[in-house]
């Protein structure tokens, strides 16, 4: 208040007289630059490099894999001419240089053909997805509460979307919890395949990922010698994870591609048996706990 009215004191207003004018703010110049215009002749930035010799390469990929048994073909074919014309004889001398390099541009053709007939005997197997041999089903342990349930649903329904996924099978305290996705068919009635639970525990797959507690990934499912132990998969399954519940279950995921399931979906599915783990334990610690509060309620009543 005080400095308000030294300020008013001391610019006192004449009247008469216009008023001063306000002090003059120094302008700058000031440089924009609209990197929205488009010049004439278009953009003018560095472009993205194109690999034009790869390109080709993968267009002609035949011509190039059989490039080296021509090249071969015609350095044998101009050695022979080349000997043929220059009258020397046809029997090797080691005396003679002519002869020496001769042997030298055989042995260069020779092994140029064996090259090509190498890169057209061996070709990159291309890997596509599968169509799984089974049967669809969903099979849920019917004493899980609806939390439980939804939990599982949700778990399938991402790893269906997202990964190769396209069957889980969950275990848990030798109960078959879950069993949806393609399942492979039964010999006797064409219904799916039971999880033997008990059996699948005891097995050398799950007994090696509950001992070790990691995730255990058979990218090729083909070449395990494993595969006897998952015969509720469906027969063409291309790959599997083999996800630990704790240590006290397993979750078994079957994919319709070979190495389909990336790093980032091993780390994912990884995540989701945690929680799965969490939530499983903490349904069979209350259903453990009810068990033993009824126990004890009947031994009570029986000593009355």
């Amino acid at each position: 208040m005080v400095a308000g009215r030294i300020l008013r004191i001391a610019i006192p207003c004449i009247p008469g007289r216009p008023p001063p004018p306000p002090p003059r703010v120094p302008i700058f110049p000031r440089f924009i630059r609209a990197s929205s215009v488009q010049r004439k002749g278009g953009y003018k930035g560095p472009k993205p490099g194109r690999d034009w010799i790869a390109d080709w390469v993968s267009k002609n990929d035949d011509a190039v894999r059989s490039l080296p048994i021509y090249v071969g073909g015609a350095s044998l074919l101009a050695v022979l001419f080349n000997r043929a014309v220059s009258g020397i004889a046809p029997v090797a001398d080691a005396s003679s240089s002519q002869s020496r390099s001769d042997l030298l541009t055989l042995g260069l053709a020779v092994t140029n053909v064996l090259a090509g007939l190498v890169w057209l005997s061996i070709r990159p197997k291309s890997i596509i997805p599968v169509e799984p041999q089974g049967v669809e089903c969903q099979v849920i342990y019917s004493h899980l509460p609806e939390s439980v349930v939804s939990e599982i649903l949700w778990a399938w329904e991402s790893l269906s979307n997202v990964t190769c996924c396209r069957s889980l099978v969950i275990v848990y305290d030798s109960q078959c919890i879950v069993q949806i996705g393609v399942a492979a068919k039964s010999m006797n009635d064409g219904e799916p395949f039971a999880v033997d639970a008990a059996k699948l525990m005891q097995g050398s797959l799950c007994q090696g990922v509950l001992k070790s507690g990691a995730q255990s990934y058979l990218a090729n499912l083909s070449l395990y010698p494993g595969r006897s132990e998952l015969p509720f998969l469906p027969s063409n399954t291309q790959a599997v994870i083999l996800q630990p519940l704790g240590d006290r279950g397993i979750a078994v995921l079957g994919g319709d591609t070979i190495r389909g399931f990336t790093t980032s979906d091993q780390a994912w599915i990884t995540y989701i048996g945690e929680k799965l783990d969490a939530t499983l334990a903490k349904y069979m610690n209350l259903v453990e706990d009810f068990k033993v509060s009824q126990a004890m309620f009947h031994e009570t009543k029986d000593g009355r």
